[in-house]
């Protein structure tokens, strides 16, 4: 098969397709047919060397959709032909609370879905939500997954909530504003470009914050009369500091991610005097998996693909990430 195979620590620019020896399915597992994939953040950081747990060759990856090519001994409830969305949450564990020690994402060390085809567990492939295209499908599922459990499962909306989602434009942000908006709450969003806050207005986003403009912090207090209920935030950095300090009394802080970096200072003050609880959450458990599955289709939510690049095109569509150009997935389509 072809794929996008990394040998060493590089550069976006420097991926090419190459030749790979094909899956074979072993015990309780499938392989998937790939027809789309999705990036995440985290692809980038492993082709420059940046992530924990490196190892090569490997095939990064962890977003895909298409059909199941082959299937294991001891598998059931998929068949040949079936079009599925791949997990990538991997050996999550018994407990839906934390994952476990064997648990892993799709790409990193296993082969990921940067490629004509993908070896996974049965249990990790699920049923195409209907009326979603490949490239919709294939971007649900890390993004789809992360922001659910942190606007669900961990930050516990309800309706009626002011919910802020910080730099939006990313894929979780996106469809946190997308699941937040669909469980009843008003959402209102922080970002860099005027392009992008008015693009999460249209996506219903009930007010946006331009943070190169002026104080953000004191514009949204304002806004939402006197702070958000809860803070969905995968930037990190300053801004996790500056969340602290627009969140409501009694608020609660949701982290799923730090792509700036980690925060310069936190004031712990502001968490007790407010009475702040503060969340983490990484990605999903199967359970957070299959409820988020079903806002989609039929439960009447769709992605918002930013752009769509060929397999091929792989380092090119890396590069576009990196430049933060996106509102939404990027994904690879492949013959």
């Amino acid at each position: 098969m072809k794929a996008i195979l990394l040998h060493e620590v590089c550069e976006p620019e420097a991926l090419r397709l190459a030749d790979a020896p094909d899956p074979t399915p072993g015990r309780g597992e499938v392989v998937v047919r790939l027809r789309a994939a999705a990036l995440n953040h985290r692809d980038l950081y492993i082709c420059r060397g940046q992530y924990a747990g490196l190892r090569y060759p490997v095939i990064p990856g962890s977003d895909g959709a298409g059909e199941v090519a082959a299937a294991g001994p001891d598998t059931s409830g998929v068949t040949q032909g079936d079009a599925v969305v791949i997990n990538p949450s991997l050996n999550w564990g018994d407990d839906p609370r934390i994952q476990g020690p064997h648990w892993r994402i799709l790409g990193l060390p296993d082969n990921g879905t940067f490629a004509e085809f993908v070896k996974v567990p049965a249990a990790n492939v699920l049923p195409r939500p209907p009326g979603l295209s490949d490239e919709e499908a294939a971007a649900v599922p890390l993004t789809g997954l992360t922001a659910y459990r942190a606007v669900v499962t961990r930050g516990r909306v309800r309706v009626g909530e002011t919910v802020l989602v910080t730099g939006i434009g990313g894929g979780v942000a996106t469809f946190a504003l997308l699941i937040a908006r669909q469980a009843g709450a008003r959402v209102v969003v922080t970002s860099g470009s005027d392009e992008k806050l008015a693009r999460a207005k249209a996506l219903g986003a009930d007010g946006g914050f331009n943070y190169k403009a002026g104080d953000w912090v004191k514009a949204v207090r304002e806004a939402t009369g006197g702070g958000p209920d809860l803070v969905i935030d995968g930037t990190g950095g300053k801004t996790f500091e500056q969340a602290l300090d627009a969140a409501a009394p009694g608020g609660r802080i949701v982290t799923y991610g730090a792509t700036t970096g980690p925060a310069p200072e936190v004031t712990v003050r502001r968490i007790f005097w407010k009475h702040l609880s503060v969340l983490g959450s990484t990605m999903g458990s199967p359970m957070d998996f299959r409820a988020m599955l079903a806002l989609f289709g039929k439960g009447g939510l769709r992605p918002v693909v930013s752009r769509a690049f060929p397999l091929a095109e792989t380092g090119g569509a890396l590069s576009y990430m990196d430049r933060s150009e996106q509102f939404g997935k990027i994904v690879l389509t492949i013959a």
